[in-house]
């Protein structure tokens, strides 16, 4: 099992962990109630993904604060 870091909006994979257990669990644990079903997501393999934002998207955002509230903006 590992945990994937990809981007919420572009879905570029920013790199991977291997799962170390309850050390991993209790730093997941620290999102919100509410949060950890909008950004973190388990696979049928067992991985766990979460969901951030890459560099390039986080600069697209600095650049036009529009795009917040849009679902998905890159097509």
């Amino acid at each position: 099992m590992t945990i994937r870091y990809r981007c919420r909006h572009c879905e570029t994979e920013m790199g991977t962990l291997p799962f170390d257990g309850e050390e991993t669990v209790r730093k997941l644990h620290q999102f919100e109630i509410g949060e950890v079903d909008d950004y973190i997501e388990k696979t049928k393999e067992g991985d766990t993904i979460v969901h951030s934002i890459c560099e390039h998207c986080e600069d697209s955002l600095r650049q036009f604060p529009n795009y917040y509230a849009l679902k998905q903006w890159l097509q």
